[in-house]
Formats: structure tokens, C-alpha cells, sequence
């Protein structure tokens, strides 16, 4: 056989074993589990971090104020450092629509050796868990600020948690997909974070797979106490992971599905938003490691780009071994992708294109590994974390 041949071979081998292997993670099937009524509600806070996000708070605050949900709850909304009013935003939005009680603080600029959102949570918990309050929350609802709820999300969830014991229940919120390059990127984002954190493999009892998505976590709070979260994850660029992977740690049984009822309201309209959101952290997602970068281009090339090059090869230089075995895998490679266009209401003529995706995706990885090495770091929101910073003393 041909060296392309082999090739196609290698992802051919590769493709079998994510489709069976990998924790069937193309199937979209783990929505939030079978849920009874509590015998009595928990309370909950809900914390939102809030930098600059004036522009989605009109339509995801309110959603937060018309939960309709049984028990105690309130709303902790922590404006950091922002420059658009989000904070006054935040207080005219409530007096307008009433619903549940809101509070909006400011902690001040991060500490050195915090993230901004992080310092942010920390604020906001804090201030929710006040010792000399009478409602200290059973229950902490992270959630950000471009995320809206459906009337019952919070019910929904915390009854879930109170269902099944679970320290952390995560949803990720479906991201708006309304034009061309978001239809090209953002369901593929969902399918590799799935394909990377499996959520059969994360809610397995007993599995060492952690993972959570940061805009929707319903977090216990004594479980909180016992990770020391956020103060344990106070550097992490990739919050979410850090998070569950600290909850797993302390023992606490986690979940995460995709959302049915809760969804982003964040707008990618050019390929440059798209491309900032995946690069701020895909080189933080391989540890800041060269050898894991190689790596990575790598089995992308030859995952996603060898199958499309192998059928080209067999269609229009005779190598019949290659053409076959790149038609194969790359019909595998379309077919997983298949569920997660449904789950976005896509047309499926997009899962063919994956490998091109796939490719672009790889583009991001490597601007995300030169920007850091050129001290730029995950820069979002006029912050910048060149690389992880020593952790104070204490």
C-alpha cells in the first residue's frame, strides 16, 4: 500500500475506536436525569459573574428573576470592574421586573494569583454564604451572565441533584447558532469538548473523568467548603474542568449533559469572536505543552485531514487502498457528527465539512500556543494571564 494509504489506514483504525471506545461521546442522549419533588426545597444562591455585559444582561437577568422556583433563592450578581453600567443595568432590570431578590456588588480588581471570574465567584459566594444570614444557601447556581434560563431551570436542576445525591450538576447551555460562521463552529465546539470529557465517562460512578460547563453549575455548598472552591482553582483558565476535577477530588459525585432549557444568548457573528473564545484557552487545555501541541496537530492531520485527502487520492490518482479507506473513515467521521447537528437544529449538509472545521479548530490551538509564548496568555476582556501564577502564601 501507499503511504497515504497507511494513513488512511491509521484514522481508519482511530475512527472505530472513537466511535465505540470513547465513551459514545457523539451521542447526544444525557439530558438531565429522572427528577422527583423534593420533600422540601433546598435554598439556593444564584452567582453571576458579571464583566461588560451590558449588551446580553436585557435578556439573561430576567430569566434569572422569573424563576419560578419553591424554596428560598436570590440573586448575587458581582459586576467586575465593568465599563458599560452593567451594575446599574443590573438594578434598573430588577426594579423593572421584580421576581427574586438581587443584590449587586463589586469586589474590587482580582488579587494576584486569581482569574478575574474566579475572583469574581469567590466575592459573590461569599457574600451569598454571609455568616450572619438565616438563609444560608444549601445550593450555589454559577451561572453567567449571557446565559438564559427557561422559568423552571432552577427547579429542574436542583431537583436532579436532590434526586440522585449529586454534589454537582452542569448543563451545557446550547450556544446561539444564528449565522454562517457560528453554524461552522460552535456545534463542532460542543462535539470536541465532548469527544475530549465524555459525559457517559463523567457520570459514571466511580470514573475519574471530570469535567462541568461554566455557565450552568449547580453546586452544593458544603461541597464547596470541602474542594475549597474557588480558592483551590484560583488560577485555572479553564475554570469549569478545574472546577468538577476538585469536586471529584473531595469525593462529590458531579454530572454534566447537555441543556435542554437553559441557552447562551452571546452573539459570534465573525469568525474573529469565535476565534478569540476557542484560542483564550486551547493551549491551556494542553497544559502549555509543545510536546502535547505536536501531538495534537498531528492527530488532527491525521484523524480529520488524511481521510478527505486519501478519497481525493483514489478518485484522481488510482490509489484504490487509499480512496476506500479514506471514503470509510471519513463516513464514520460524518455520521458521529450527525447527533450534535440535530441537537443544534443545523443542516446536516454541514457534517461532511467537519475535517475543514476540524482544521480551523487546529488554526486556534496554534495561535492560542503562540500568543501565550509571546507572554499574551488567555487575554479576555482587556485581562491577560500570560501563565500560571505562583499561588500567595498563606
Amino acid at each position: 500500500m501507499s503511504t497515504i494509504a497507511w494513513i488512511a489506514l491509521g484514522s481508519s483504525v482511530a475512527w472505530v475506536w472513537l466511535l465505540f471506545g470513547q465513551g459514545f461521546f457523539w451521542r447526544t442522549d444525557q439530558r438531565l436525569p429522572r427528577r422527583e419533588v423534593p420533600a422540601r426545597w433546598p435554598s439556593v444562591a444564584v452567582v453571576v459573574p458579571a464583566r461588560d455585559e451590558a449588551a446580553v444582561l436585557p435578556v439573561s437577568l430576567p430569566s434569572l428573576l422569573a424563576q419560578d422556583y419553591p424554596g428560598p433563592a436570590r440573586i448575587v450578581l458581582v459586576d467586575d470592574g465593568s465599563k458599560d453600567g452593567t451594575g446599574d443595568l443590573a438594578r434598573a432590570l430588577s426594579v423593572r421586573y421584580g421576581g427574586l431578590p438581587l443584590i449587586v456588588t463589586s469586589p474590587g480588581p482580582p488579587e494576584p494569583g486569581w482569574t478575574g471570574k474566579l475572583w469574581a465567584l469567590r466575592h459573590g459566594i461569599a457574600l451569598a454564604r454571609a455568616r450572619d444570614d438565616a438563609h444560608d444557601p444549601d445550593y450555589l447556581l454559577l451561572t453567567d451572565a449571557d446565559i438564559a434560563h427557561e422559568p423552571d431551570s432552577l427547579r429542574e436542576l436542583v431537583a436532579a441533584a436532590t434526586s440522585h445525591d449529586l454534589d454537582l450538576v452542569s448543563q451545557m447551555a446550547r450556544l446561539r447558532v444564528a449565522c454562517g460562521w457560528e453554524r461552522l463552529v460552535v456545534p463542532a465546539f460542543v462535539y470536541f469538548f465532548a469527544k475530549l470529557y465524555p459525559f457517559r465517562w463523567i457520570n459514571a460512578e466511580g470514573h475519574r473523568t471530570a469535567a462541568a460547563a461554566g455557565g450552568c453549575v449547580l453546586l452544593r455548598a458544603r461541597m464547596a467548603d470541602r474542594a475549597r472552591v474557588p480558592e483551590s482553582i484560583r488560577q485555572a483558565v479553564i475554570d469549569d474542568v478545574a472546577l468538577a476535577r476538585a469536586v471529584r477530588g473531595a469525593g462529590g459525585r458531579i454530572w454534566l449533559g447537555l441543556a435542554e432549557r437553559v441557552d447562551s444568548v452571546r452573539p459570534y457573528p465573525r469568525l474573529a469572536d469565535l476565534w478569540r473564545m476557542v484560542s483564550r484557552s486551547a493551549y491551556a487545555q494542553l497544559r502549555h505543552q509543545p510536546l502535547l501541541l505536536v501531538g495534537t496537530v498531528a492527530g488532527i492531520a491525521v484523524v480529520y485531514a488524511a481521510p478527505p485527502v486519501a478519497l481525493c487520492a483514489g478518485l484522481f490518482a488510482g490509489d484504490t487502498a487509499a480512496g476506500w479507506l479514506g471514503a470509510g473513515a471519513w463516513a464514520v467521521m460524518t455520521g458521529t457528527y450527525i447527533p450534535m447537528l440535530r441537537y443544534y437544529r443545523q443542516s446536516l449538509w454541514l457534517a461532511p465539512v467537519l475535517p475543514f472545521t476540524a482544521l480551523l479548530y487546529l488554526c486556534m490551538t496554534v495561535d492560542s500556543a503562540v500568543q501565550h509564548h509571546r507572554g499574551r496568555g488567555a487575554a479576555w476582556k482587556g485581562r491577560t494571564y500570560p501563565r500560571p501564577q505562583a499561588a500567595p502564601e498563606r
